[in-house]
């Protein structure tokens, strides 16, 4: 017989509990993510009734966006990780100051590169190897996109230091809001309804900044009032942003290497055409309906893990990331089992050119197999990131994308091989890394780290 039934009955809780907090933090943030997409996919599904040179200049604009978010990286991922073990520990007025401090970060960070984006877009392109129909519609579009960087990059700080905080559902009605104020204005911007005159790719790209507008006012509204989690205390906190960029290095260096290595991956594909071009961009956006429960659980288990460790509870940081793991590999291997059975059933909601179809649907069947892998990647690198560990990651992200698919991919191209032998390569790479990262979150060394 049990000795203490009334401790028996609370462990075998403990597991329901622990799901119901991932889950709590998860799925807002999974549907804040999925909006996200929807609103991208919006702008490409009005745009491509323009042309597809319009559809491949917005598609090829968000691998310039990877770019910028080197720099969001640099202290939004620390930020994240010292915000969550500051909660965790309770010093609640620390991060409140910190917030503070970032914000200026942010701001100050997004000048030049709105400057350089609203004057070189073009040549941005042009660079990438696009035809001169591709680069004129990306000057229009990223140009006047780059004019809203501080917006963006105040957005990205907001809901990342949101989420580090435990608040998930509040960033999710933020977005509801602005991705239907996104959804009208493209619809009489870009081809003129309402009496707004016909914009194109433009009134695509003032549509966005407009939602990301209201985006931080609803923000600044959210942190005055009395119930938020965090809020904006008008002090400096150098301190902490010392740990803060400490810790975002790393991971800023990954992602500058990891951009990097994408936009060869984007020349390698642009090679084999527009139409391959564009149907990459076109399956890369309706992969993204895919990723939300890896990104919406990757966030609550980024969450878990640094909140936990600050608390010194890092057997409840495992178990949530373990947790978030189980959940998001099932939904992400349902949703791959989609694609690979009926891609075109999506793709032909943003283009009807039968290249294009035929394109975008070849990528999608082969990385649909390789959904479960993706979702250990987005899972188990935001857990040791939440730990305050961003060397791991860098490392096997950069020796993965470069020696597993960026090489191999120009290899093939360089060979004569269709375009098919890319895209395996590509899904060959995500189940060894996906295996990889699985084999350091079992060994436990992250729950050590120290920030």
């Amino acid at each position: 017989m049990n000795p203490n039934p009334i401790r028996s009955v609370l462990t075998s809780l403990r597991p329901k509990a622990r799901l119901r907090e991932v889950l709590r933090l998860a799925l807002p943030a999974a549907f804040k993510h999925l909006l996200d997409v929807v609103q991208i996919l919006t702008d490409m599904l009005m745009v491509g009734f323009l042309s597809v040179a319009a559809l491949a200049a917005v598609g090829m604009s968000l691998q310039f966006m990877m770019i910028i978010n080197v720099v969001i990286t640099l202290y939004v991922v620390g930020g994240n990780a010292v915000t969550a073990r500051l909660i965790g520990a309770r010093r609640r007025k620390r991060a409140y100051t910190l917030l503070f401090t970032l914000g200026l970060l942010a701001l100050l960070l997004s000048l030049p590169f709105a400057a350089a984006g609203y004057l070189f877009a073009g040549d941005f392109y042009l660079l990438m190897g696009t035809g001169e129909d591709v680069a004129h519609y990306g000057h229009v579009y990223f140009g006047i996109l780059a004019a809203g960087f501080p917006l963006i990059f105040l957005d990205s700080l907001f809901y990342n230091q949101l989420s580090a905080a435990g608040d998930t559902k509040s960033s999710l009605y933020i977005k509801l809001a602005s991705a239907g104020v996104n959804a009208l204005l493209d619809y009489l911007l870009i081809f003129g309804h309402g009496g707004f005159p016909a914009l194109g790719v433009a009134g695509a790209a003032y549509a966005t900044i407009a939602a990301y507008a209201l985006n931080i006012l609803l923000y600044l509204l959210l942190l005055r009032s009395h119930d938020a989690r965090l809020h904006l205390l008008p002090r400096l906190n150098l301190p902490d942003l010392r740990r803060v960029l400490s810790i975002g290095s790393h991971a800023a260096l990954e992602r500058l290497i990891t951009s990097a290595s994408f936009l060869l991956f984007i020349w390698v594909i642009a090679s084999y055409g527009t139409a391959a071009l564009a149907g990459y961009q076109v399956g890369l956006r309706v992969e993204g309906l895919a990723f939300m429960p890896g990104f919406g659980f990757a966030v609550a288990a980024m969450a878990i893990a640094g909140q936990q460790l600050g608390a010194k509870r890092p057997e409840e940081a495992y178990e949530g990331g373990l947790y978030s793991l189980k959940v998001a590999a099932t939904f992400m291997g349902l949703l791959g089992l989609i694609m690979v059975i009926w891609p075109e059933l999506f793709v032909r909601l943003f283009t009807q050119d039968p290249e294009t179809v035929e394109q975008a649907s070849l990528y999608l069947r082969l990385v649909g197999l390789s959904q479960v892998p993706l979702a250990v990647l987005f899972v188990l690198s935001n857990v040791l990131r939440g730990a305050g560990d961003t060397r791991t990651p860098l490392k096997i992200n950069i020796a993965a994308l470069w020696l597993l698919r960026v090489i191999p991919s120009y290899i093939a191209m360089k060979l004569g091989f269709g375009i098919i032998a890319v895209y395996i390569i590509m899904t060959v790479e995500t189940f060894i890394k996906g295996f990889i990262f699985w084999k350091i979150f079992r060994r436990r060394a992250w729950l050590k780290t120290k920030i």
